[in-house]
C-alpha cells in the first residue's frame, strides 16, 4: 500500500516542477525578446572606386547591434548577409554572416571592426586567424583605421 502512495506523490512532485520549468522558461523567452526589440535604426553606405557597400544598423534593447550588409564590390561576386555584435567603447565589432551570389549554397562568416567617428563608421584592416575553422581578429595586434579603403557615411534610411 505505501508504494502506491509513494510513487504518487513522487509524480506529482514531477508534475510541478516540469510546470515551474516551463514557466521559468517563458520568462526567460520573454525577456530574452524584450532585450531584442529594435530601439534605433541607422543607415550608412560606403563608395570607393567602383564598389558600394550599404549597412542597416540595428541597436538592439539589450545594446547588442544587429543588421544587415551588402557588398558590391568590382570584379567579385555580390555578397548579402548579417552583422551581429556590439560596441566596445567607438569600435563596433560585428560578425559578417553572409552568402555570395556565386556560391549561394555555402555561408561564410568574417570578423569585422568599424570605429564610429562622427557620423561615420570607418571598417578596419586587421589581422585575421583562423583556429579550428572559426576566423577572429587577433587581439594582441591593432587595427589599422587610417589607412582603408571604406569610410560609411550615414545616409537616410529607406
Amino acid at each position: 500500500m505505501k508504494k502506491p502512495v509513494v510513487f504518487c506523490l513522487l509524480m506529482a512532485c514531477i508534475g510541478f516542477q516540469s510546470c515551474k520549468n516551463d514557466e521559468k522558461q517563458k520568462e526567460l523567452e520573454a525577456a530574452k525578446a524584450e532585450g531584442e526589440k529594435i530601439v534605433k535604426t541607422e543607415c550608412y553606405k560606403a563608395i570607393y572606386e567602383k564598389d558600394t557597400i550599404t549597412l542597416d544598423l540595428y541597436t538592439l534593447k539589450n545594446g547588442k547591434i544587429s543588421g544587415d550588409m551588402v557588398m558590391k564590390v568590382a570584379n567579385a561576386a555580390e555578397r548579402t548577409g548579417e552583422v551581429a555584435g556590439e560596441f566596445h567603447g567607438d569600435t563596433l565589432f560585428v560578425d559578417y554572416t553572409f552568402v555570395d551570389t556565386a556560391n549561394k549554397n555555402t555561408k561564410f562568416k568574417n570578423p569585422m571592426a568599424l570605429l564610429k567617428r562622427d557620423n561615420q563608421l570607418i571598417l578596419g584592416n586587421g589581422k585575421m586567424q583562423t583556429t579550428m575553422g572559426v576566423t577572429y581578429l587577433v587581439k594582441d595586434k591593432p587595427i589599422d583605421f587610417e589607412n582603408v579603403k571604406y569610410k560609411f557615411n550615414s545616409i537616410h534610411c529607406e
